[in-house]
């Protein structure tokens, strides 16, 4: 039945242009490994990711390297996909698995992982790994440069001699190593796509001096609750605090410990927002992790409003592009899949199986409306949103034309400036 709805699914893609020439290959499971998978396809139809993995797939080829680690085979698996003679079909990820339980023995079993921690691994992986190479070029070039000066020193003055060339090769290094460019260089193209920053802003009740503090976030984890909203979500995620009592603020300027008020907003919105719906959470009658089956609404499109006053690009507009879907009643015993939008289309990745499905089914994924502690359901666990301003890889920016059969997008405006908790209704 899975190869007959292919080739049906296969018949329709050829037959419309409208799909363009994307790929949609399912991924062959090697037991709980669907954590992995979903996560996959998700970045693989994040546009602005998956051409980088493939740029990156084109220097391994021009540089001839041979070496093997996480982010090679990732790129080996986007290439081998977006090179298929087929447009459907199914792809063993064998090369990838074996180096992520390698790598990391916390993926080293037959057991269910959780989707997060894996996408959290990965990213940060990659962006480490980058890095790496960005030093070994500079130290590379620096060797050259010192090499090449030392060459130059020893014709023009014969009477040098080579003792003086090892420190100074040595000193030239560890300058570039500490120069400006140094900290540019720990930013890679994962920090320029899912990079946002939260400024953390304290203000004394008693002198009202406001201290903020910046933190960086490669996606936001938000907490949930029954029969809301993903801005809702957001909004408490930005409800001020009171610190009173215990919790008292120690104020520079008052010198001493005072009352005040404190909440996070985001001050740098990312090109794209990975949004972690927090759905297991422990419960002490239990003694574990259990899963929380809430009704969260999520819109097609999305705009931020618990954004900074000095926010970069405040009023970006967000396309949903992914979600990743836990199936299952708890973290340890379930399934993951994978939605995402293809050309105006929706396709359901489930593991090995591919189809495409109605955008009204996005709808099935909000969780349940009675869901309380350990419910079964299909609900949305990360969700992807993509700037519209985004241009992939040449491409115009996202049209501003949805599917009639479209949610509409949830917008609010922003609280006043610290506000108490008692100032907000929920939805």
């Amino acid at each position: 039945q899975g190869a007959s709805a292919s080739s049906q699914l296969e018949k329709e893609i050829n037959s419309d242009q409208i799909y363009g020439n994307e790929h949609y290959y399912g991924l062959v499971n090697f037991g709980n490994t669907c954590y992995c998978n979903s996560v996959i396809q998700a970045l693989y139809f994040c546009r602005p990711f998956r051409e980088k993995i493939l740029q990156y797939k084109q220097h391994l080829k021009k540089t001839g390297s041979q070496k093997e680690n996480l982010l090679t085979c990732l790129a080996d698996l986007f290439h081998n996909i977006a090179t298929q003679k087929r447009r459907v079909g199914t792809i063993a990820p064998k090369r990838f698995i074996t180096k992520l339980k390698k790598e990391n023995e916390l993926f080293d079993n037959y057991m269910q992982q959780d989707a997060h921690e894996f996408l959290n691994y990965l990213l940060n992986t990659i962006s480490e790994t980058l890095i790496e190479e960005k030093k070994a070029e500079r130290e590379k070039a620096a060797a050259k440069a010192a090499n090449g000066s030392s060459k130059r020193s020893a014709a023009t003055s014969p009477s040098s001699g080579q003792s003086g060339d090892g420190p100074q090769m040595n000193s030239s290094g560890a300058s570039c190593e500490k120069g400006p460019s140094s900290s540019r260089s720990e930013q890679t193209w994962i920090h320029d796509i899912f990079q946002g920053t939260l400024t953390n802003e304290t203000r004394c009740l008693n002198c009202e001096t406001v201290s903020s503090k910046d933190e960086d976030f490669l996606d936001l984890s938000v907490d949930v609750e029954q029969n809301a909203s993903i801005t809702h979500c957001l909004r408490v995620f930005s409800w001020t605090e009171t610190l009173c009592a215990d919790q008292k603020y120690y104020c520079d300027a008052c010198c001493s410990k005072q009352e005040a008020q404190k909440r996070m907003r985001i001050k740098k919105l990312p090109k794209m927002l990975a949004l972690h719906l927090k759905r297991f959470k422990y419960v002490d009658q239990l003694s574990r992790y259990t899963k929380l089956s809430y009704r969260v609404l999520f819109p097609l499109e999305l705009r931020l409003f618990n954004v900074s006053d000095d926010a970069v690009n405040g009023d970006r507009l967000y396309d949903l592009v992914a979600v990743v879907v836990h199936c299952g009643a708890t973290p340890n015993r379930g399934h993951y899949i994978t939605v995402v939008k293809s050309n105006n289309f929706w396709m359901l990745f489930d593991d090995d199986i591919v189809d495409k499905i109605e955008c009204s089914t996005i709808e099935d994924f909000f969780g349940l409306s009675d869901g309380g502690l350990q419910k079964n359901s299909e609900s949305a666990y990360i969700l992807f949103y993509q700037a519209r301003d985004v241009v992939s890889n040449g491409h115009a920016p996202a049209t501003t034309v949805q599917s009639a059969q479209a949610t509409p997008t949830f917008q609010s405006q922003s609280p006043p400036p610290f506000a108490s908790s008692s100032d907000h209704v929920s939805i």
